[in-house]
């Protein structure tokens, strides 16, 4: 029996170089159409959707079950010694795997019937995630992001989805008007000063929810193109307004409230 290769140990190492540039560098992750996952739920996830990954990697004193499942992903798998894993993993003493995987790209529909999520700018990627995860929880599935917004395959807004991308269909660097010209469904953006609150709208059809850059809202484009779509979210005067991320939890919630909670699990831990 073949013994298993050596651990990586030097930073000079081709392929642990890839690995840190995919980690820290948008540049290259749009240049090879790739990123990086990290942590089993994330790994079983991308295959069971997508396949096998480029390239699996673990620590040199990875765990049995991570070993495992690092095997069985159906990519070639390289250990790190424990010095490299950590300057590459986003989790203090993680035990991985890290995946290297190809980004899907999904075509955008020529007509928008149903339901759709518009990312406006979003700079910050635990709000992109932390949106992306609701629209997973709520059972929207396409979600669309206007050029600015952070890279919704960006390592830390995998993570911050928790799994959520493999429920979805994401188009990425979407101009609005290509949006506007394709939609046969209601606009609607949450604003302050909107006349009408979200629970006293009817938001049983399909609908394009825009939630906007985080310093300056939904872009004055997309006001203009309708201009009785925004809802007002009830709120003190205290605060000026809610975190995006906040905000479209809430909306995409009460949507759902409205339509029944269709698909909603049973109470009770998941089977």
């Amino acid at each position: 029996m073949s013994e298993a290769p050596a651990p990586i140990r030097s930073t000079a190492n081709p392929r642990f170089r890839m690995l840190a540039e995919l980690v820290g560098k948008s540049r290259e992750r749009r240049r090879l159409g790739a990123s990086v996952i990290e942590g089993a739920h994330l790994l079983e996830a991308y295959v069971a959707r997508f396949g096998a990954p480029r390239r699996v990697f673990v620590p040199e004193d990875a765990p049995a079950p991570v070993a495992r499942l690092a095997a069985g992903a159906g990519a070639e798998v390289l250990a790190l010694d424990r010095r490299l894993f950590a300057r590459v993993s986003q989790v203090e003493n993680g035990h991985g795997p890290l995946a290297i995987v190809d980004i899907p790209r999904a075509a955008l529909p020529g007509s928008i019937v149903e339901d759709l999520v518009y990312l406006d700018r979003i700079q910050d990627p635990g709000n992109v995630g932390s949106i992306l995860r609701t629209c997973a929880a709520v059972g929207l599935r396409r979600v669309a992001t206007a050029p600015g917004t952070a890279s919704c395959w960006a390592p830390k807004v995998l993570r911050a989805g928790q799994g959520a991308h493999f429920h979805l269909e994401i188009h990425e660097d979407v101009e609005w008007e290509a949006i506007g010209r394709r939609s046969r469904v209601a606009l609607r953006y949450a604003t302050a000063e909107a006349p009408q609150r979200i629970d006293e709208c009817d938001l049983s059809p399909p609908s394009i929810w825009a939630f906007g850059n985080e310093g300056q809202g939904v872009a004055e484009e997309i006001r203009r193109s309708a201009p009785d779509a925004a809802v007002a979210i009830a709120q003190t005067a205290g605060v000026e307004s809610l975190n995006v991320g906040v905000a479209a939890a809430i909306c995409l919630y009460e949507q759902w409230r409205q339509r029944g909670f269709p698909g909603a699990r049973p109470p009770g831990p998941p089977a």
